[in-house]
């Protein structure tokens, strides 16, 4: 087992457009990583402004690399303010 990420992104009304937007380039961007084994994210069904996600990574240099990456990206950017709550184990 690698290194596994899961919990949520909250997100306001006013921010799930650019959520929406960028959200599937972020996907595709995340499963083509080296190392990664799966990358999830989808909206709660009992609370549309949280997104679920759990993630895993092969090893913890995959996974920082992964960080990494998305920190510098556009969706790490325009979400860079948005409440998070991840468990990482």
């Amino acid at each position: 087992m690698g290194v596994i990420l899961s919990g949520y992104v909250d997100v306001p009304d006013a921010d799930i457009a650019i959520v929406e937007k960028h959200l599937p380039t972020h996907i595709r961007l995340s499963r083509a990583e080296d190392g990664c084994i799966s990358f999830n994210v989808h909206v709660d069904p009992e609370n549309p402004n949280r997104y679920l996600v759990d993630e895993e990574f092969a090893t913890q240099a995959s996974f920082d690399a992964h960080q990494t990456r998305v920190r510098a990206s556009e969706w790490g950017q325009v979400t860079a303010h948005l409440n998070r709550k991840y468990k990482i184990t």
